[in-house]
């Protein structure tokens, strides 16, 4: 399944100066709306459970390198951003 085209970009996250927190805490859903994409629908594209998307996007469940890779691809954003908002 193609990803859709994305009408926003994220800057370069090369220096995270944040805290470690859960890419729901960082409003996934945010980066959906521009999509025209439900969390639902985002599972679909992303190949994952809607209960998996669900539980990282409320921080019931860490995100994997996997999960992150699949969020970069289709939020155009790069996939050490999402793996950096939950780091310790």
């Amino acid at each position: 399944m193609p990803v859709p085209p994305a009408s926003t970009t994220v800057a370069k996250d090369a220096d995270w100066p944040g805290p470690a927190i859960s890419p729901g805490e960082m409003p996934i859903e945010e980066y959906l709306k521009p999509l025209g994409l439900r969390p639902v629908e985002a599972a679909q594209w992303l190949g994952v459970s809607a209960n998996r998307l669900n539980e990282v996007v409320l921080g019931k469940r860490r995100s994997t390198a996997d999960t992150a890779l699949r969020l970069s691809r289709l939020l155009k954003t790069s996939s050490p951003f999402w793996m950096r908002l939950q780091a310790d």
